[in-house]
């Protein structure tokens, strides 16, 4: 590891690297750690790889890591997914094969928008409140990007259940996203009380993550937040795009599995079959 991180520092020209390490090449052995805050290219043994995936599961410290793949014919290597497209993973991997696994077995009926929602957020709330009060007893799942349309969401429908009046049956609002207090976010798994309605508004968290039991209607705008990168600043934002194809085939089958029956999903037509891409791209700046 000392030769290789001072080898770098050769390549590069610079005189960075000492033999106490601490500066932007350096290197991390067993009994050994010549890093410090200075340190850019920071070479590691395997075990030392591991050690630092068990204290930093995500390992957001590095933005690149490169690593030197030994032969390995008995290692199998399953890759699983519901959203991603499998043909580009099986041709990287040498024509894997490719293992599809069927998914719901029951009939769901399918709502669509005839054009664009100007504003998506008010669309979900009214379908909400119209399948509250029309729509036979069963809970709500709405999609929604993040927390701010979430709390606006949840602020405007306990407005307007307030004025409903006694004979419409109780509504009771889940939200559920990443920074929510877990004791919170551990509700939408209660049971609904007899005669009332739960209504979940979640962010994409619960296209595949999470099973909430007793959902038998989705309301999907057809959006979420996705992760992009400008590399004219280097930094990553969060920016509102589009679901793709797959993502909305995902959240149609969030309905409850053990309804078999009146399943209800609303998407929007006009994106789902004009301008949603069949998976998700990456997304640049």
């Amino acid at each position: 590891m000392h030769s290789a991180a001072a080898g770098c520092r050769h390549e590069c020209c610079c005189s960075s690297f000492s033999g106490n390490g601490c500066q932007a090449w350096a290197y991390s052995i067993r009994f050994e750690d010549c890093t410090s805050d200075k340190t850019v290219l920071k070479y590691m043994t395997d075990g030392m790889l591991l050690r630092e995936i068990v204290i930093e599961p995500s390992l957001e410290s590095y933005s690149v890591l490169i690593d030197l793949i030994n032969y390995r014919p008995d290692l199998k290597l399953l890759i699983s997914s519901a959203t991603l497209d499998a043909e580009k993973f099986s041709d990287y991997f040498g024509s894997a094969a490719i293992f599809k696994i069927p998914g719901r077995r029951y009939p769901v009926e399918l709502f669509y928008a005839k054009v664009p929602e100007a504003d998506y957020i008010e669309a979900a709330i009214v379908t909400a409140l119209q399948i509250h009060v029309n729509e036979p007893i069963g809970d709500i799942l709405v999609f929604l990007t993040g927390q701010d349309e979430i709390e606006t969401a949840e602020e405007i429908l306990k407005q307007r259940t307030r004025g409903l009046g006694t004979k419409i049956a109780e509504l009771i609002i889940c939200p559920i996203y990443a920074n929510l207090p877990t004791e919170l976010q551990a509700k939408i798994f209660e049971p609904t009380p007899e005669g009332a309605r739960k209504v979940v508004l979640a962010t994409n968290i619960a296209e595949t993550s999470l099973t909430i039991d007793g959902i038998k209607y989705v309301i999907d705008p057809g959006f979420a937040k996705v992760k992009s990168y400008n590399p004219k600043t280097g930094m990553e934002s969060l920016l509102v795009n589009p679901i793709s194809k797959a993502s909305a085939n995902q959240r149609t089958g969030r309905t409850n599995l053990h309804n078999y029956h009146n399943q209800r999903t609303r998407i929007n037509s006009v994106k789902y079959k004009k301008q949603l891409e069949r998976f998700m791209p990456v997304h640049k700046i």
